[in-house]
């Protein structure tokens, strides 16, 4: 036997794809081959694939007449079984040498980057409607940290041991879970599609993984990885399935040991009230882990540079649509600076140029789907209607070809006008100024507007006013920004994850959230036992 230890990682770096490069030629390659293959996505279960003959079409956002294949859609059958799949895995993959996990999950990080860096990155472009560099951080280089960074966290977290008196030898069995994890994962991000249902099997669980409808395309193609890296049948268990046929099978059953959720708050209440129901039936506790909404918020001091904050607002709000938990949904700007800051933001959101993915000249793509577009539509109508409120630019939608919604920005001069206060998860910002002298007013006014604590950021050349900013809003955000957009956290240098109704702040990208998934046993070895019973004072 021996002690091994992980490589150290680092990030994988960001590629460029300029034109006349290697990467854009491969690129455009995969995008053609993809278009010209639909495919026909299975449920996996036990590391087969299973077909239901229910079959629901994948269309991309940006072009509703390209089709990209077909998911089978599962019922409570399918369900049952990938959960029995997951119990009777369990009782050899909890046993597998650490090292020999790790290794799995090492090797499909070194696939991702290789060999199927494109195929992803081109599966998210269609079915997701990222840009080319949207997608090359997220589906990509994310998922690569989230995979090579949480098995060195995984190794970090076997070292960590007590401390043991004269005569005995103390030991932390840190094991998994006892029963089955359920990994709930949302279309936006294709790294949490990767790293939700992976990140409790690489320390020994077992996961039923239920991906968004709308992410069925690029889940394919990652489960396709990780059977590749040699990920042992029914670890992982993939199906497709409406809310109705999962809640008895999965949120009822005693053996739910777990739940790792991204998604809306409204889902992620109702599972933890079932949870919470049945709290008597389980073998053991959940852990309810979950990463939910945000109404994140960018503050600026009247030290601040305009064009900084113009350049914050612009990628903060409207990088892939505002389809980012982490956007930048409200702002709050002094009345001295408004005037520059409006002038510069005006001029870029003017120069967005919206459309197909596959031209590289654009900036910003389509909604996910026909739902989000309605709901976003609403508050676009809501904000031209209101007498409190103004859009400056944008407001403007079409789904005649792909669901288009122009980057919208909206000034209000009611500071609990409702689009600075619910969660709109779309390419709107809404913004209120604000006298210069109300700034610390300001900070307890964005503190207490909203129920969400996920991101937020202050612009300011004061450091008086920055470290006022940093104390104020401390339960604001779980990830804080200094003069920087409220988006972007990079897995190994900002773990992300937000309190309140933002979530549990397990910090994806952290050890926090892998430590989430061990359940420790002490173990306490005495080599010289007593034998008398009597202790020295009886004497």
């Amino acid at each position: 036997m021996s002690a091994f230890n992980v490589p150290v990682p680092t990030n994988e770096p960001v590629r460029d794809y300029e034109p006349g490069s290697a990467d854009r030629a491969a690129l455009v390659k995969a995008l053609a081959e993809l278009k010209a293959n639909p495919i026909e996505i299975p449920i996996v279960i036990d590391g087969k694939d299973v077909t239901t003959g229910n079959k629901i079409e994948i269309r991309s956002p940006h072009n509703l007449k390209m089709v990209l294949g077909h998911y089978h859609q599962g019922g409570e059958a399918e369900v049952k079984q990938a959960v029995d799949t997951a119990l009777e895995a369990q009782l050899t993959w909890a046993h597998m040498p650490w090292e020999h996990r790790a290794a799995i999950f090492l090797k499909a990080a070194d696939l991702l980057a290789g060999p199927y860096r494109h195929i992803m990155n081109a599966a998210t472009m269609l079915a997701h409607s990222k840009t080319i560099y949207q997608a090359e951080i997220d589906a990509v280089c994310e998922l690569v940290d989230f995979w090579r960074y949480n098995a060195y966290y995984m190794q970090q977290i076997y070292q960590v041991q007590p401390s043991s008196a004269p005569l005995t030898w103390n030991r932390l069995d840190h094991r998994p879970l006892e029963g089955f994890v359920f990994a709930v994962t949302p279309f936006n991000f294709v790294s949490i599609n990767g790293n939700l249902p992976t990140a409790p099997a690489m320390l020994g669980n077992v996961t039923v993984w239920k991906p968004a409808s709308t992410a069925a395309y690029t889940s394919h193609f990652l489960m396709k990885i990780l059977r590749e890296a040699g990920l042992p049948a029914g670890v992982i268990n993939m199906i497709f399935a409406r809310g109705a046929a999962i809640g008895d099978t999965v949120l009822r059953n005693p053996h739910l040991a777990g739940i790792h959720f991204t998604g809306s708050t409204a889902v992620f209440q109702s599972m933890w009230k079932t949870v919470g129901e049945n709290i008597a039936n389980y073998k053991a506790y959940p852990r309810i882990v979950g990463e939910t909404g945000g109404k994140d918020f960018i503050v600026v001091h009247q030290s601040s540079n305009a064009e900084e904050v113009a350049t914050a607002i612009t990628r903060g709000a409207f990088e892939y649509q505002g389809q980012k938990c982490s956007a930048a949904s409200r702002c709050y700007i002094p009345k001295s600076l408004w005037p520059q800051i409006k002038g510069i933001l005006l001029k870029q959101v003017g120069d967005i140029k919206m459309g197909d993915p596959e031209d590289f000249t654009n900036f910003f793509n389509a909604i996910i789907d026909e739902s989000a577009y309605k709901s976003i539509v609403e508050f676009v109508d809501y904000a031209k209607s209101a007498s409190d409120a103004e859009i400056i630019i944008g407001g403007n939608y079409d789904m005649s070809k792909g669901y288009f919604i122009e980057p919208t920005v909206v000034v209000t001069t009611n500071p609990h006008f409702k689009l600075l206060e619910e969660e709109i998860f779309g390419p709107v910002i809404t913004i209120y100024v604000y006298e210069d002298e109300e700034f610390a007013n300001t900070l307890h006014l964005c503190d207490k507007t909203s129920p969400y604590a996920l991101t937020g950021a202050i612009f300011g050349r004061d450091r008086k006013a920055v470290a006022l900013a940093e104390r104020t809003l401390r339960n604001a955000a779980g990830n804080f920004y200094i003069n920087d957009k409220p988006t972007g956290a990079v897995v190994g240098q900002q773990p992300f994850g937000g309190g309140r109704a933002s979530g549990t702040n397990d910090k994806a990208g952290g050890i926090q959230n892998m430590m989430r998934w061990t359940s420790p046993r002490s173990i306490k070895e005495n080599f010289v036992p007593p034998k008398d019973y009597k202790y020295p004072f009886m004497g």
